[in-house]
């Protein structure tokens, strides 16, 4: 396999693990207010994360911006607590703006979740010089890996509130607090001493 093959699957498979559940609750966070129907506005959020996570992965790999990864790690789960609690304050699910606070919110905690990607992908490149590739294959990866948690979310929501008519809001929260649990234990656990 080509250095693009393998580093393209690692990133789809790092961020796609269970062991990784982090990324897979912020990810479940963001989505949960959307629906099939919002799929413009879903784009624009994962792109807004992307954009945020891929400028510190690059940064970070590339040893411009240095972080302590134990901060990281606990920032990463505050992340999801402040996005499960936003979700908390969806009353209406008529997205009239393009660009809501959520948005903001994605970029910016998207740079967080990038420096948490960085170690991850630095233990792997070790002293290589040219990663250029290895990045860009990376990134992708992470990407693939997001677009299989989204459609795996959009799907549950589908199921649930459109084909078995369960309350959207009642759902938002319900998962929401549900996000919020896992994402607060982790943060005790992570908590930097």
């Amino acid at each position: 396999m080509n250095d693009f093959g393998l580093y393209f699957t690692l990133g789809r498979q790092h961020i796609a693990d269970w062991q990784g559940i982090d990324h897979i609750l912020f990810i479940t966070a963001l989505c949960l207010r959307y629906q099939w129907s919002d799929w413009q506005k879903l784009l624009v959020l994962i792109t807004a994360f992307t954009i945020g996570h891929s400028i510190t992965l690059a940064l970070s790999v590339l040893n411009i911006v240095h972080f302590s990864s134990k901060w990281i790690e606990f920032l990463i789960p505050i992340t999801i607590i402040i996005t499960a609690v936003c979700n908390a304050f969806v009353k209406k699910f008529v997205f009239k703006s393009k660009f809501t606070f959520i948005y903001f919110l994605a970029l910016f905690f998207g740079l967080i979740h990038g420096l948490g990607f960085s170690n991850y992908l630095k233990s792997l490149l070790g002293k290589d010089s040219n990663i250029i590739v290895q990045l860009f294959a990376f990134n992708i990866g992470l990407e693939a890996g997001q677009l299989i948690i989204v459609s795996g979310i959009m799907l549950i929501s589908f199921v649930l509130v459109t084909l078995l008519k369960v309350n959207r809001r009642e759902y938002l929260l319900y998962c929401s607090g549900g996000v919020f649990a896992l994402a607060m234990q982790m943060a005790i656990q992570r908590w930097p001493q």
